[in-house]
């Protein structure tokens, strides 16, 4: 059974976590990784690129010249492309909506598969706590120089959770929570260096990442939210 390295803030190994065959084995379709990943950064475009025709720039209408007796080119007005100040030709609008539906399925096959291949390479890593008292940028740098980490690390963390009962019924709220404020204030100094929750990763954010270091509830989330 595969293992990932288990360590605290100081970058000493303190034990392992084993990982399910499940994830480890994960297969997926080459074709559907790509359409995955396009899709995520089509769906990042904003898509307002705008500039204005000749016909909507707000400029004079006079004649730049007489027509005819100077023996320069016609014109027929200074809002033309060819002026300064004049209309953009063939210039970018802003486009009807180009979202892309992920398939959720399709999406979680993705993340699981790339997962799969950071931990057959060893670029997965546990972390005991993100919880520290104050942020102290040289605590994390340590952190990343022990392990021999690669040159962009993501870092995940555990969500918070809130549940309600409604009826008889529970049910399961995301919240925000400063449970890894401090750790994100310690290493937004340190470049190519992100993080994120669990529940929020993209496989784009797997692919980028040289090394991926997380809690251990964090991975528990992942292994449950993937099956």
């Amino acid at each position: 059974m595969v293992t990932l390295k288990k360590y605290n803030l100081k970058g000493e190994e303190i034990g392992h976590i084993k990982v399910n065959k499940t994830l480890t084995d994960a297969e997926a379709n080459g074709q559907m990784i790509k359409d995955y990943i396009i899709a995520l950064r089509r769906n990042a475009r904003q898509w307002s690129a705008n500039t204005k025709g000749r016909s909507e720039v707000n400029h004079s209408t006079k004649k730049p010249h007489p027509q005819k007796g100077q023996g320069r080119a016609r014109q027929g007005r200074l809002s033309s492309p060819q002026y300064k100040g004049g209309g953009r030709v063939f210039g970018p609008k802003p486009k009807f909506d180009q979202h892309i539906r992920i398939n959720k399925k399709e999406r979680q096959a993705a993340i699981r598969f790339l997962l799969a291949e950071k931990i057959r390479d060893n670029k997965v890593h546990i972390i005991e706590s993100t919880e520290i008292d104050a942020p102290k940028t040289k605590t994390v740098s340590f952190f990343i120089e022990s392990c021999k980490l690669g040159k962009r690390v993501l870092f995940l963390g555990e969500s918070s959770f809130a549940e309600i009962e409604i009826g008889d019924t529970k049910h399961r709220f995301n919240v925000h929570s400063d449970k890894h404020h401090n750790f994100i204030k310690s290493m937004r100094n340190i470049p190519k260096t992100e993080f994120s929750l669990a529940t929020n990763i993209s496989g784009y954010d797997v692919i980028l990442a040289h090394d991926i270091v997380m809690t251990e509830s964090a991975f528990e989330e992942l292994n449950q939210w993937l099956g």
